[in-house]
């Protein structure tokens, strides 16, 4: 078992990363002319520069995730976009994404347009994802229900896989780290003609350890090591029969198998915590899409896809969960004259749900229409959807965003909204805790932000409010419950309203080899009705991150700083740890790269009870073809 670190001061990475941000506007104001804007998809469901986008929208690149120290995609998406984590254990565990405060079944994942997670358990299951065909992110920070339906009422995490678009490029790379970790991948993509092609696959292991610590409060504490495994295959394939059309065709699968601590019971009644308890995650998605841009003025897009969820949990006796989803998506996009454009789509998704204890399916229907405009420098975003469900019947959302753009790389913005998120199958069906009728949580929030661009940094800075009603989660008093021996033990209901709100602060500079970024997040996440913090929510978060590129070399650090978190009657300590890279091209084609994550050796608890890695070594080789 690993020592316990010494006690360190809890505020020096936010302070560091603070101090950053506020020197960022007056280092970057000396240079006057911008980089050139980004076009994001996620804030409009069609192509739009992120000047025009009204929304909190970071866009993590190629670039970013190369020389991230992150180890896994959940931890890229804290270290980059600002959001917080919840992880029951290391790399592989099951992992929550929380956005503002919001919480992990608030929380879209997209992958190329297609949506993802279970729908037993309503949320996104980032822990099966690999990082190894992943070529850019886009991150929507806030409600989106009015886009994307109910589960985007927090935010929204859209995932491009790669994609042939030029000359054949190929990459392969290995690596090995402490605790018994291996790496390895092998990607390739190419553009011959009028077809475009990539494909890539990797393989992740890790021994870990426990995780549990001992002395847990349920007793289901093994001194094993609970280690993961991970596979990962995607595929793209386009063809563009004519000028502005493709057809594509789209495959991505993962398979995850992770170890963790629990117990069963004998048939006298006594805990068994000794066996091998592992949880087998299935992932495939498959999609046909054709894009057709008819003219200047003109487009449509029409995805058919299947995504699948096959769970399997436990020891000697095991719980399956199968969730399918199908989706038809059909939109069209009127361009009238420049700055304008119109967006009608239809989403029909029908999810199929059979477990252990119960068989379900619904369906919804939904129609979106959006609305972006410029009017010399000031840009419109209106959205409205109407989902009608097979179970919660009928609910209209709706957004209203304003940006104005004030001169010299800065802009303004405001943005309004309503959002609801949808029970799950588990909430409305699971025997003995599910209730079918659950209502949708339903949510009011506003933002104002301000943004930067320059030729060598940018800022953000958005202030957000957000008030729930409705709250789905635990109710462990069997008077609020339905009549029945089955719910003597609680069951899953409206419980109450929350507010969250805070600040968000983003930026990056460069300046000749050096490259920097920090994110500091203020949150106040609390159950109005008892005043209470809302469970696994910090107070901060702050994230630095400095790199050296001297062309050849590459040296940096990443600095995490989380402050304390509540989580089922515990006060979770905060923590800051120092993550380092170096990287050495020694010829065009291939490189060295090393890393120490938690140089501290830092002694995190990520949950209540669980313990994450410790210091962590990592050394590997890259080769890439036909090389830099």
């Amino acid at each position: 078992m690993r020592r316990a670190a010494a006690p360190r001061p809890r505020l020096h990475g936010l302070a560091l990363a603070c101090t950053t941000l506020l020197c960022l506007p007056a280092l970057a104001a000396a240079q006057p002319t911008a980089k050139p804007e980004p076009v994001v998809v996620i804030g409009a469901r069609e192509p739009l520069p992120a000047a025009r986008v009204a929304a909190d929208v970071v866009v993590i690149d190629p670039e970013r995730i190369a020389s991230s120290t992150a180890d896994s995609v959940e931890d890229l998406l804290r270290r980059e976009a600002g959001v917080q984590l919840s992880r029951t254990g290391g790399p592989g565990a099951s992992a929550g994404v929380l956005i503002r405060g919001a919480g992990s079944g608030n929380v879209l994942l997209l992958i190329d347009g297609v949506r993802v997670g279970s729908a037993t358990l309503g949320q996104a299951e980032f822990e099966a994802l690999s990082l190894a065909s992943i070529e850019r992110i886009e991150v929507l920070r806030g409600p989106a229900s009015s886009l994307y339906g109910a589960d985007g009422s927090g935010g929204v995490v859209q995932v491009f896989t790669r994609r042939g678009e030029g000359a054949p490029r190929a990459s392969a790379r290995l690596a090995a780290g402490g605790y018994g970790a291996r790496e390895g991948s092998v990607h390739a993509d190419a553009r011959f003609g009028a077809v475009d092609v990539a494909a890539g696959v990797s393989h992740e292991r890790l021994e870990g350890v426990s995780t549990l610590r001992p002395g847990d409060r349920f007793g289901n504490y093994n001194p094993d090591h609970d280690g993961a495994r991970r596979t990962s295959a995607q595929a793209r394939v386009g063809w563009q029969p004519a000028k502005g059309h493709r057809l594509g065709v789209t495959a991505l699968q993962s398979r995850l198998h992770a170890q963790y601590d629990a117990s069963e019971y004998l048939p006298d009644f006594t805990q068994d915590a000794t066996p091998d308890f592992r949880n087998r995650l299935d992932n495939h998605s498959a999609a046909l899409d054709w894009r057709a841009d008819w003219s200047a003025g003109w487009s449509t897009l029409l995805r058919a896809s299947t995504q699948e969820s096959d769970s399997s949990t436990g020891a000697r006796t095991l719980d399956h969960y199968r969730t399918q989803r199908r989706q038809l998506d059909a939109q069209a996009t009127w361009r009238p004259v420049v700055g304008h454009q119109v967006t009608l789509a239809y989403e029909g998704l029908r999810e199929e749900v059979k477990t252990t204890g119960y068989d379900g399916e619904r369906d919804n229907d939904a129609l979106v229409l959006a609305y972006a405009g410029n009017f010399n420098g000031l840009s419109v975003q209106a959205d409205f959807r109407h989902d009608d469900n097979s179970v919660f019947d009928e609910v209209d959302t709706g957004r209203l965003g304003l940006a104005y753009a004030l001169g010299g790389g800065w802009r303004l913005r405001a943005l309004a909204g309503q959002s609801f998120r949808a029970p799950s199958f588990n909430e409305l069906f699971y025997p003995g805790y599910g209730v079918p009728t659950i209502r949708p949580e339903r949510s009011k929030s506003i933002e104002f932000g301000i943004d930067g661009r320059f030729a060598h940094g940018d800022f953000s800075a958005t202030a957000f409010r957000n008030r729930a009603r409705d709250l789905i989660a635990y109710e462990p008093d069997r008077s609020h419950c339905p009549p029945g021996t089955a719910f003597d033990y609680g069951c899953a209901a409206n419980i109450g309203r929350a507010r969250l709100q805070g600040l968000s602060l983003n930026g990056g500079l460069q300046s000749g080899a050096w490259r920097s970024r920090a994110a500091v997040d203020f949150l106040e996440a609390r159950d109005t009705d008892t005043g209470r913090r809302l469970t696994r929510r910090a107070a901060h978060q702050a994230t630095l991150s400095i790199d050296y590129d001297a062309g050849a070399w590459l040296v940096g650090m990443s600095v995490l700083n989380l402050g304390a978190r509540p989580d089922l009657g515990k006060e979770l300590a905060a923590y800051t740890t120092v993550d380092l890279r170096a990287r050495w091209r020694f010829s065009p084609q291939w490189q060295l790269e090393a890393k120490l994550l938690n140089a501290t050796d830092r002694d995190i608890e990520p949950a209540r009870d669980y313990q994450a890695l410790g210091r962590q070594a990592w050394i590997g080789v890259r080769w890439d073809w036909p090389g830099h």
